[in-house]
């Protein structure tokens, strides 16, 4: 299909974990200028998550402006910001707009009373056919909740609850909105209709005019305030699309746009990614179900919320030698590791990680699950640690996968996107638990690009979201599974899935001491 070649532009901004990173792309898809600015976690207490909404504005802030700088474009020719940004954090305003405390992010784990109390109120069957997904801690309702309990002061005062994305769709537009797949992270939305569940704010007893209000992910919610214009180099033209949730955003950023298709991407946390064209309930709450920010669409994710994680705790507390041999060599850490564990056998010599230092989510859902090596004796050695951290996050993944096929769902390819799944040892690993190809793509570009994508399909650039990926988004390389390779890690897989099942117990022993 041809789009129409107009001299415009789009911004897309994806506000991260680790960073916020902002594109500008032309009509063509291609970008122009990239901005990031990073910042940190701050953990005041033992799973506990927090962040500075302030911090985020001025990152937000300072990168379009990088962007629309370093581009040279006209501030007139630049149509439309698209936000995409970390799912189910707590923002709370007051009565005059103000930020009442720092935000509780995704991965803090606090609420795990409050999740459990929720399924008094309501039977896990009615969480799943409501909001698609069983009551979980780290999502935005169990945090209100909790706040609700621990700091009523706080609570009392709030008159407006945003997620992160939103909170800086506020400071640009003065507009409080949201969109259906960033929403679903909240446990709020009637997930199959795309709207707020009267039914649950009720049994939550949340005032409705917290909330904001709910859009598809390509609609625009509102235009640039005056100053916020003015100090970007933008124009008050400029729409602000409801934008989606960092991997809806991400789904759309890699082409997984229709049935069949899914990625896989190893951040901060990891996560399997999958399109769905039609509402499909997964009945065990393994896997999280959300609205996709296609129109009209769902997506599937589930991983450990410790992937790279993982990796960075093990390089930062174990690793420094082969950090400094690494910049002796010119390397990265994440290369001089890929070439010590590829001399491991698979199996890493009978070595099991469990992935789960900040809890877990899918498939196992449950936030006092702790890490783990399982098996460790003498012959062990850094290397063969590093490969079981890798064998463990992927192991999660194809858990992950294994629930999508219960329900008839068959991945035909998966892409590979972010750190490390873009090295080959990791990838052969993927197709061969996966059991499926493995792709790479020739310029990934993740979330932000999928918001400047819906950003230019709101403001007209672009006819659809699935048209304009089908154009600018092309696979690079491919890997189909070694079946050899996928029969040996089968058998570790099973005896994974086993230590996960029987330290269930011991794991909610270890929390109450």
């Amino acid at each position: 299909m041809e789009f129409q070649k107009i001299n415009k532009y789009v911004i897309g901004v994806d506000l991260g974990s680790s960073a916020t990173k902002t594109v500008l792309i032309n009509e063509q898809g291609k970008t122009i200028a990239t901005a990031k600015q990073l910042y940190s976690m701050n953990q005041p207490k033992n799973g506990w998550a927090e962040q500075s909404p302030q911090v985020w504005k001025e990152a937000v802030l300072s990168t379009i402006q990088e962007v629309v700088k370093k581009s040279g474009v006209k501030s007139e020719d630049i149509l439309g910001i698209g936000l995409s940004g970390q799912m189910h954090g707590l923002v709370m305003l007051d009565e005059e707009n103000n930020l009442i405390s720092d935000a509780i992010i995704w991965c803090d784990q606090r609420s795990s009373q409050e999740a459990e109390e929720m399924l008094d109120l309501m039977p896990m069957e009615k969480w799943i056919e409501i909001s698609a997904n069983p009551p979980l801690a780290g999502w935005t309702a169990a945090k209100i909740v909790w706040v609700r309990k621990n700091l009523p002061e706080n609570y009392s005062r709030c008159k407006h609850i945003l997620l992160p994305k939103d909170y800086i769709r506020y400071i640009l537009t003065g507009k409080f909105a949201t969109d259906v797949s960033d929403a679903s992270g909240m446990q709020l939305l009637d997930v199959k209709n795309r709207c707020w569940s009267e039914e649950i704010i009720n049994v939550l007893q949340i005032d409705p005019k917290l909330l904001a209000d709910v859009y598809e992910s390509q609609e625009i919610t509102g235009y640039l305030l005056p100053e916020i214009a003015d100090k970007c180099g933008l124009t008050v033209n400029c729409a602000v699309v409801a934008g989606g949730s960092d991997n809806a955003c991400a789904g759309i950023g890699t082409g997984v746009v229709r049935q069949g298709q899914a990625f896989t991407s190893i951040g901060t946390s990891a996560v399997l990614y999958s399109h769905l064209d039609e509402y499909t309930e997964i009945p065990s709450g393994g896997l999280h179900l959300c609205c996709s920010a296609v129109p009209g669409c769902w997506h599937t994710m589930g991983g450990p919320q410790s992937g790279a994680l993982s990796i960075e705790w093990f390089k930062n507390k174990f690793c420094l030698d082969l950090v400094e041999k690494a910049e002796q060599e010119g390397i990265t850490f994440y290369d001089a590791m890929m070439n010590m564990v590829q001399t491991v056998p698979i199996g890493s010599e009978k070595l099991i990680y469990l992935p789960f230092l900040m809890g877990e989510r899918t498939p196992h859902i449950d936030p006092l699950y702790r890490g783990a090596f399982l098996g460790l004796n003498v012959v062990h050695t850094q290397a063969h640690m590093l490969r079981a951290i890798m064998e463990g996050i992927t192991y999660c993944l194809a858990d992950c996968n294994n629930l999508l096929k219960e329900q008839g769902v068959s991945l035909v390819s998966v892409r590979a996107c972010g750190g490390g799944s873009r090295s080959p040892v990791w990838r052969k690993m993927m197709a061969a638990l996966y059991e499926c190809e493995v792709c790479t793509l020739e310029n990934e570009e993740g979330p932000a690009y999928g918001a400047a994508i819906l950003a230019g399909t709101g403001v007209g650039i672009y006819s659809s979201v699935q048209d304009a990926c089908d154009q600018f988004i092309k696979e690079k390389d491919s890997l189909l599974p070694d079946l050899e390779d996928s029969v040996v890690y089968k058998k570790f897989h099973t005896v994974y899935d086993s230590m996960c099942d029987s330290l269930r117990a011991d794991f909610t022993a270890l929390a109450k001491l």
